[in-house]
């Protein structure tokens, strides 16, 4: 079927401009974390917001206000569950996954390679994207908990302070 009415392409050019404006508008609100790096729980919010909006755009059977209901339910819950991890510790990591090291002074934390299913490989890319071409000049790759690697380089360790609550790394909490 190529086309079926001018009155449904009006309905998706019209309810999908609100519906855009509403959604760009509640991500202003819900705030940063929103759109900034994403953690497994920011990922599903942003995901099933995208789906909602297809939905709203393309569905007939769903009313724009019954829509703009599921997009602000989405963004409410995605902003208190944001509040609440941000003061419980607790609460923050049933939703967000710990930092972990990869490697720590030069050498391959081989178990924690395997228990976040990453390979050696995926860890030097990262060390040489940082232009450093030998692991001994590496104090530690940190697994973030957006899934982005992050190098310390051995010159830059310092107190190693930033380290704090990083899994398998000597004194980081774990």
């Amino acid at each position: 079927m190529w086309f079926d009415s001018w009155a449904n392409i009006a309905r998706v050019l019209i309810v999908g401009a609100v519906s855009y404006a509403t959604l760009v508008g509640l991500l202003r609100l819900s705030g940063k974390r929103t759109l900034g790096q994403l953690n497994a729980f920011d990922f599903v919010v942003t995901v099933a917001l995208g789906s909602t909006l297809a939905t709203i755009l393309l569905s007939g059977d769903v009313a724009y206000l019954e829509g703009l209901a599921a997009l602000a339910l989405l963004a409410g819950l995605q902003l208190a569950v944001a509040w609440i991890s941000a003061r419980w510790p607790a609460a923050r990591t049933a939703v967000t996954a710990r930092p972990v090291a990869l490697l720590v002074d030069g050498e391959l934390q081989k178990d924690e390679l395997r228990r976040n299913r990453l390979t050696e490989s995926e860890v030097l890319q990262a060390v040489r994207g940082t232009g450093s071409g030998d692991v001994s000049s590496v104090a530690a790759v940190v697994l973030e908990t957006n899934g982005k690697l992050s190098v310390i380089p051995a010159g830059k360790l310092g107190s190693a302070s930033a380290l704090k609550g990083v899994l398998s790394y000597p004194d980081g909490g774990g």
